[in-house]
C-alpha cells in the first residue's frame, strides 16, 4: 500500500499501534501473546531459525494460533545466552532455548500459564532465577537508543516499524521544509560520529548542505571490519528501516536524491533485511519519487564490499563505490566538497544514522542531556574476549569501564584477574587496570592512549600476553593495508617483524627503542586513518606493559606463558612413569622408563603441549 501524504502516514501509525500493544504493555498478562525470537546472526548460528519454525509448528499443532504468534526480531544483545526469546506481554525472558523446547513453551507457558524455570536466567548478584530482562545486571545500566527497536519489532515488517513511530521523523522534516534547520538540530543535539573519529554529525551535514553542486550523495558506511565488532551488523539486522529513514533525512538536508549503503558481502542476513526494507519502503512511497506527496525524491542503492578493512575509511570506500581499487585519497579538499565522483558527499556510519530519527522525534535538548559535556548520547559496544557476558551493550556516554566490564559484563571468567581492555580495534590501544574508572568519552580514551573506535571492546585477563596482543593487531593491519603509502605499507611490516623477533626470544633493548620511534613516524606520515592509528596497540602496550616487553627481551620469558618459543615444557617429580606422554609426543623427544620420572629433550621439543593434555597426574608444566 502506498502512503501518499504525511497525514496518511500519521493515520497509519495510529492504526498500526495495536501491532506493538502487547509488546509495550510489559506488566500486563492477557490472553494474547507474542513470542519474539532473536533473529540475529549469533542466535541464527545457534539454531534460532529452527527454533522459530518449531514454535510456529507447535502453535498450529496445539490449536492456539488465535492466542499467540511467534516472530523473528533483532539482537537482544545478550549473545552469551542465546538463542533468546522474549514473550509479551508477560515480559518473560528465556535463554539458551533450543528447538526441542518449543513444545513445552507452548504447552506449559502459553496454554498452562507457567513459566519454564530451567529456561530462565540465573542472576548471579542474587543467585536467583529471574523472569524479566529488567532484573538482569546485564541490562540495568543500559540505555537503548540506537538499539531501541531491536528485540521489539519484526525487522522484515515495515508496518511494525511504522507502529514504532517509524518514518514520522522524516515526515516532520519534510513538513517543516527547512534543510538548514535539520543540520542545526543535529548540531544542537551534540551527536558525534560513531564510526571512530567522533566528528560532529550536524557540522558534517551543514558543510555538505552548503557545498556547491547540483549532484550530492549520502553514504551509510556499514563496512564494519574491526575484529570482534558486530554493532552495525546487529543494527541492520534488527532495525534496517531506521537507517533508511535517517539516510532520507540526510538527503533532504544536503540536497541529495541518492544514497548508498556500503556493506561487506559477508553480512548476508543484514543484506537480506536491507533489501527487504528498501523494497517495502519503495512500495509504501517512503523511498523513490515524490515521497509522501512532498515532491522530495530519494533512492537508496546497496554496494557490496569485498571485506577490505581499509574501505572503512571514507575516501577508500568512495573509490570502491566508484568501481576503483579501495585506496584512500589525500583530503586536500574534504569529501563534503568533493567526494564520491568528485561531488559533495556526506558519510555516516550505521550507528550514527540509527540515532537520528529518535533525535528528531524527541528533540535536541532531550538527546543533549544524555551523556557528558563533551560526548552526548549513548554508545553501542560489542563486548567480547575474557568476559562472562559476551554481547552487545548500549550505555550512556560517561559510563566507566569498570561498570561495563564488571557490572554489565559480569567480570572475568574462572576467577582470573583483569589485565586490560582493547577498545577501537586495530586502531585503538589497550586500557590498563589503573584506568578502569575512566568514563567512556571520545577525549578521555584518547588521553590514555586508546580511542572509541566503532565500538569493539575486547577484555583481556592475566593469561593474555600483551606483546602477543600487539603482534596480533599488527598482523591484521599489515594484511589489510592497501599499500598506497610507504609509511603504512613498509612501516607496519617492520613493526611486525620486530614484534615477531621479540616473541621468539631474539629481541634486544634497541628493538624496543626502534618500536617506539618507528611507531611515531608511521602515525605522523601515513596517508589515512588506518596507517595513522595502526601503531596504537604497540605504543599503548609499550607504555603500560613495558615490564612484559622487558621480560621477553631481557629474561627471554613470556610471563603469561603464551609465546611458545619462550616456553620450556618440563616434567616434574609428580611423574608416575606411565609413558602416556612419550607415546603421544609427535617428535619423540620424551624419554624414560616405566614407573620412573621422564625427561624432555629441550632441543627436540616443539612445544606442542600434547604431553600436558595426556598426563593423567598433571606432572607436566611450562616455565
Amino acid at each position: 500500500m502506498k502512503i501518499n501524504s504525511i497525514t496518511e502516514l500519521r493515520k497509519l501509525h495510529t492504526e498500526k499501534l495495536p501491532l506493538l500493544a502487547l509488546r509495550q504493555a510489559e506488566a500486563h498478562v492477557g490472553k494474547e501473546r507474542v513470542i519474539m525470537v532473536c533473529g540475529g546472526t549469533g542466535c541464527h548460528s545457534a539454531s534460532s531459525k529452527e527454533l522459530l519454525e518449531e514454535l510456529q509448528k507447535e502453535i498450529k499443532a496445539q490449536g492456539v494460533s488465535e492466542l499467540v504468534e511467534a516472530k523473528a526480531t533483532g539482537c537482544f544483545g545478550f549473545c552469551a545466552e542465546g538463542p533468546i526469546i522474549r514473550i509479551f506481554p508477560d515480559d518473560v525472558f528465556y535463554i539458551k532455548v533450543q528447538p526441542s523446547d518449543a513444545n513445552r513453551i507452548i504447552k506449559d507457558h502459553i496454554i498452562g500459564g507457567s513459566p519454564i524455570d530451567d529456561l530462565l536466567f540465573l542472576e548471579p548478584t542474587i543467585n536467583e532465577k529471574v523472569k524479566t530482562m529488567h532484573e538482569m545486571s546485564f541490562y540495568k545500566k543500559q540505555m537503548r537508543i540506537a538499539l531501541r527497536n531491536c528485540g521489539i519489532i519484526d525487522p522484515e515488517n515495515i508496518d511494525e516499524y511504522i507502529a514504532a513511530k517509524g518514518y514520522l521523523a522524516l515526515a516532520q522534516v519534510l513538513e517543516q521544509n527547512k534543510p538548514e534547520a535539520v543540520s542545526q538540530l543535529l548540531i544542537d543535539s551534540g551527536l558525534r560520529g560513531r564510526g571512530g573519529a567522533g566528528f560532529p554529525t550536524g557540522l558534517k551535514w551543514e558543510a555538505t548542505r552548503k557545498a556547491k553542486g547540483d549532484v550530492k550523495y549520502v553514504i551509510c558506511n556499514a563496512d564494519e571490519g574491526d575484529p570482534g565488532a558486530f554493532m552495525d551488523r546487529s543494527l541492520l539486522e534488527g532495525d534496517p528501516h531506521s537507517v533508511l529513514e535517517a539516510l532520507a533525512i540526510a538527503g533532504f538536508c544536503i540536497g541529495s536524491d541518492t544514497g548508498f549503503i556500503y556493506i561487506r558481502a559477508e553480512y548476508p542476513l543484514a543484506i537480506h533485511r536491507l533489501e527487504v526494507a528498501i523494497a517495502q519502503a519503495k512500495e509504501a512511497g517512503l523511498l523513490g519519487e515524490n515521497i509522501l506527496g512532498t515532491g522530495f525524491n530519494f533512492d537508496i542503492k546497496i554496494k557490496y564490499g569485498a571485506g577490505a578493512f581499509v574501505c572503512g575509511e571514507e575516501t577508500a570506500l568512495m573509490r570502491s563505490i566508484e568501481g576503483s581499487r579501495g585506496e584512500p585519497f589525500n583530503k586536500k579538499v574534504f569529501p563534503s566538497e568533493s567526494g564520491l565522483w568528485q561531488k559533495p558527499t556526506c558519510t555516516n556510519n550505521v550507528e550514527t544514522l540509527a540515532n537520528i530519527p529518535v533525535i528528531f522525534l524527541n528533540g535536541a535538548d532531550w538527546y543533549n542531556k544524555i551523556g557528558t559535556e563533551r560526548s552526548k548520547g549513548t554508545k553501542v559496544f560489542a563486548l567480547g574476549g575474557k568476559i562472562k557476558n559476551v554481547g552487545l551493550v548500549e550505555v550512556p556516554m560517561g559510563t566507566t569501564l569498570r561498570e561495563i566490564i564488571f557490572e554489565i559484563g559480569g567480570g572475568i571468567p574462572n576467577d582470573r584477574q583483569f589485565k586490560a581492555a582493547q577498545t577501537g580495534g586495530p586502531s585503538g590501544g589497550v586500557i590498563a587496570a589503573e584506568f578502569l574508572d575512566t568514563p567512556i568519552e571520545y577525549e578521555s580514551l584518547i588521553e590514555i592512549g586508546s580511542m572509541m573506535g566503532s565500538g569493539g571492546m575486547i577484555v583481556l585477563d592475566e593469561d593474555n600476553c600483551m606483546v602477543n596482543i600487539a603482534k596480533f593487531y599488527l598482523e591484521f593491519t599489515c594484511e589489510e593495508s592497501c599499500g598506497k603509502c610507504t609509511p603504512c605499507r613498509i612501516g607496519t611490516t617492520r613493526l611486525l617483524e620486530i614484534l615477531d623477533k621479540i616473541t621468539k626470544g631474539k629481541g634486544t633493548l634497541k628493538d624496543l627503542e626502534t618500536l617506539n620511534d618507528l611507531s611515531n613516524v608511521i602515525k605522523d606520515a601515513s596517508l589515512c586513518g588506518l596507517g595513522k592509528t595502526a601503531p596504537n596497540p604497540v605504543l599503548s602496550t609499550l607504555k603500560y606493559f613495558n615490564d612484559e616487553y622487558m621480560a621477553h627481551v631481557v629474561d627471554k620469558k613470556c610471563p603469561a606463558g603464551v609465546c611458545k618459543d619462550l616456553l620450556q615444557v618440563t616434567i616434574t617429580d609428580k611423574c608416575i612413569g606411565c609413558t602416556k606422554c612419550a607415546r603421544i609426543c609427535p617428535v619423540q623427544c620424551i624419554d624414560g622408563k616405566v614407573k620412573e620420572q621422564h625427561i624432555i629433550d629441550q632441543d627436540k621439543c616443539i612445544k606442542c603441549q600434547a604431553c600436558i593434555a595426556a598426563c593423567p597426574v598433571q606432572a607436566i608444566t611450562t616455565i
